[in-house]
């Protein structure tokens, strides 16, 4: 009798000439075409490999961290991430906007939920599902991990997707907070991005208070 078919497991990272979802090839064909000196390839989470808290964004932004090769780096929703990490002890160093900056993060891990960027940031349903098996493979490769913070609803939606949770089980909601299995909690944020920014949906003191909920339920887990 043959033995039986291993799966092969999947990586945390997608590498740099994915081919899975042909339009998000098209277009970082179309950007390293128009850009060649920008990253133009799936962006690799950033941070330490002994995060306690993941923060999940939405995907790259198109002259961000598609053009730097750093999640959040280059445009202005990474301007206030940064500065709120910074505040909060989650990162040490000086935000340059730039991956060669040296900011670090200090127990913390940044990723998206889709890792290329989308055309007009809008990733279709069926890529968000394609590349929900690297957002799986993060979460598990994380051996310390007790914070989960999602950057708006599709991030949101992607982590429950990425532990096989039904949506209806933890609904979205700005300053939401979610217990998951395994002791991990779910922490939901508006994205930072300049319009939600800009139209005052989120403004830098309700960000903060949502990292301050973080904290304190890291600082009351201890290590």
């Amino acid at each position: 009798m043959p033995a039986p078919a291993q799966l092969t497991p999947v990586a945390p990272e997608a590498p740099l000439d994915c081919p899975l979802c042909p339009r998000l090839v098209a277009y970082r064909q179309d950007n390293d075409s128009a850009h060649p000196d920008w990253f133009n390839a799936p962006v690799p989470s950033f941070g330490t490999g002994d995060a306690r808290l993941l923060i999940v964004g939405l995907a790259p932004g198109v002259q961000g961290a598609n053009r730097t090769g750093r999640p959040f780096t280059g445009d202005y929703a990474g301007d206030l991430l940064y500065a709120t990490l910074l505040e909060f002890g989650f990162a040490r160093g000086t935000y340059g906007a730039r991956p060669d900056d040296g900011l670090e993060l200090v127990g913390a891990m940044i990723t998206n939920a889709v890792r290329c960027v989308p055309p007009q940031n809008k990733p279709t349903p069926a890529e968000a599902k394609t590349c929900l098996r690297f957002l799986s493979a993060r979460i598990e490769a994380l051996p310390d991990l007790q914070a989960v913070l999602a950057l708006g609803r599709i991030a949101h939606d992607a982590v429950l997707s990425a532990r096989e949770l039904k949506r209806s089980s933890a609904p979205f909601g700005h300053g939401a907070q979610h217990d998951l299995e395994q002791g991990l909690r779910l922490f939901d944020s508006y994205h930072c991005s300049r319009y939600n920014t800009n139209t005052r949906r989120l403004t830098p003191d309700m960000f903060r208070s949502v990292f301050g909920d973080v904290r304190a339920y890291l600082d009351g887990k201890g290590r």
